[in-house]
């Protein structure tokens, strides 16, 4: 699944596929199911005066972000600090629930075919 998200006034493409898990563990030694779960407990209500992230958080999300879009245009730089740098600055609290929204739909896509696999087989 693809999406563009606009960061800093442009339109960057984000993609979410089963490639992502392990991407991420390869890049970072990190487990993206783990990552993604702290980091949407942490933003809360998406209010930046009740949620609880810390520079590590940020780290995730910039990791995070990285991936997805790399996966997305491999003609992206080859390390997140490149990319980042091609960005004056971008709000965690307007970017991460749409990669959240963006990696849910991939799980609920990629649960739905599972699910006519084995209802296709048990028949």
């Amino acid at each position: 699944m693809m999406k563009k998200i606009e960061i800093d006034g442009k339109a960057v493409a984000f993609k979410a596929s089963a490639a992502i898990p392990r991407i991420y563990r390869i890049k970072f030694q990190r487990d993206i199911y783990k990552d993604l779960s702290v980091l949407e407990k942490s933003i809360g209500d998406g209010d930046p005066e009740k949620s609880s992230l810390d520079l590590f958080s940020l780290e995730m999300f910039e990791n995070i972000a990285y991936v997805m879009a790399k996966h997305a245009d491999p003609s992206i730089p080859d390390n997140p600090e490149d990319w980042l740098d091609e960005f004056n600055t971008f709000s965690i609290y307007q970017v991460l629930p749409k990669l959240i929204e963006l990696w849910g739909m991939n799980i609920r896509t990629d649960v739905e075919a599972k699910k006519n696999f084995m209802q296709q087989t048990v028949k």
